[in-house]
């Protein structure tokens, strides 16, 4: 370890870098639990989540939640798309954090989920305005909207879908706009080579390729099933 760390500071540094300890594994997954709960979620958005897992469909977690309300908020954002409406989590921790004025626009080929979501937006207040729900395919509606006139686009769709929704959300995004891909570490399957599933081979191939994309400054964060948050350069 070098001079400057005494015998018994040798043996801390050891210890919290054993990441096979089930000492550690079991503090770093109280931390990650904590860090999850930590923002809270109110009645509204918690029952969406309830709706969400009756449908078979997966929400946002809380965590993951609370950093896309931060950066909606952190950049004023006013024009926003979301790709995966679900039960309406998301949408509901996005308009959160997006300027009063702000209005997002929603897309979900599954018209029985963005009716769920409709509702829980209805239910937190929120203008009927600041809201387009739109029924249909993703890279069909995508190609309709305004390039470059987006603040922030999240991507939670399908797997397989996940290369071109990146590929058309990069033509939606301004300068300086923010990319965000929920469930980037595919729930814990991506960083297991073992995995070779269709759905975790294509997230695993999109997620690496935006490590050299030289078009995004991008970040991973092992917070809910993992949040890819990228500038558009």
């Amino acid at each position: 370890m070098g001079p400057f760390f005494t015998e018994s500071e040798q043996e801390s540094y050891a210890y919290f870098m054993a990441p096979t300890d089930p000492r550690i594994l079991a503090i770093h997954r109280a931390s990650t639990d904590f860090a999850e709960s930590w923002s809270g979620e109110d009645g509204i958005r918690a029952h969406a989540r309830a709706k969400a897992a009756e449908i078979g469909c997966v929400a946002m977690s809380p965590g993951a939640g609370s950093i896309l309300r931060t950066l909606a908020a952190a950049i004023a954002a006013q024009n926003v798309v979301e790709i995966g409406t679900g039960a309406g989590v998301s949408a509901l921790w996005l308009l959160d954090g997006m300027h009063p004025d702000g209005v997002l626009t929603s897309v979900d080929i599954e018209a029985e989920h963005q009716l769920i979501a409709k509702d829980a937006i209805s239910q937190s207040g929120i203008h009927q305005n600041r809201v387009r729900l739109i029924n249909g395919r993703a890279d069909e509606v995508l190609d309709r909207l305004t390039p470059a006139a987006y603040d922030l686009v999240l991507i939670a769709g399908k797997p397989v879908d996940l290369a071109d929704h990146i590929a058309r959300a990069t033509v939606l995004l301004r300068t300086g706009g923010l990319l965000v891909i929920d469930r980037a570490l595919w729930n814990d399957k991506l960083a297991d080579p073992a995995q070779r599933d269709p759905d975790t081979v294509a997230v695993r191939v999109a997620i690496e390729a935006m490590a050299s994309n030289e078009e995004f400054l991008a970040s991973l964060l092992p917070v809910g099933g993992g949040l890819l948050v990228a500038v558009k350069q």
